[in-house]
């Protein structure tokens, strides 16, 4: 998809219904699925915590990024993931909390960034955190500038990989509450995407096209 024909389909994207659970459901475990009702986390009392799922062009192409974090004590350790983090005091709100982590790991001045819209919140059991990512974008070339303390790749691709139903797999994976299960996954170049992130994208790439075929 062209930054351009991104732009212009902006207006349905921002009205397009969010397919939620739908979409979520598309990419996550089956160990995971009864997480999705929000009856089973909101007694739990979770952590709020916002990502930020931003694209921009690059080479006219629409891109997106995500961020390989490092290995360190801890249920995110090597993570695939959208930047972000846990919500601090000083945040006006999540969005702020969004825009506030995503320059901290990956150097994208918060300015640079016209938020679009809020997307559907998703429980992380391991670590009792409620996501809301926030779809956001940017204008021009991004050069990150990932924190060494966090971040140990930024993954950059188009959008166009993720509406190919090909980047779809299903991989055998061990998690924090199941060994060796069957998971459906994204396989973004060398990386396998999923869990929490790859439903985020499923909404996404729902959304997407929806948006352009209506």
């Amino acid at each position: 998809m062209k930054f351009d024909a991104f732009i212009e389909f902006l207006p349905k994207i921002e009205k397009e219904k969010l397919l939620a659970t739908d979409a979520h459901i598309k990419m996550a475990p089956l160990e995971r699925i009864t997480y999705l009702n929000e009856d089973y986390y909101l007694d739990k009392n979770p952590k709020n915590a916002a990502v930020l799922i931003l694209v921009y062009p690059k080479n006219h192409l629409a891109h997106l990024a995500l961020i390989v974090r490092n290995t360190y004590p801890g249920v995110h350790s090597s993570q695939i993931s959208f930047p972000g983090g846990k919500e601090e005091v000083e945040d006006l709100n999540l969005e702020h909390t969004a825009l506030r982590e995503t320059e901290e790991e990956v150097g994208v001045e918060r300015n640079k960034v016209q938020i679009i819209r809020p997307f559907s919140k998703i429980y992380i059991p391991p670590s009792n955190f409620l996501v809301s990512p926030y779809l956001g974008f940017s204008q021009e070339n991004l050069n990150f500038t990932p924190n060494p303390e966090e971040v140990k790749k930024v993954l950059e691709f188009p959008i166009e990989q993720l509406l190919d139903d090909e980047t779809i797999i299903q991989t055998k994976m061990t998690t924090s509450y199941a060994t060796d299960i069957q998971v459906p996954a994204f396989q973004i170049e060398k990386y396998v995407v999923w869990g929490a992130t790859a439903m985020m994208l499923s909404e996404l790439k729902e959304l997407l096209k929806n948006a352009t075929n209506s």
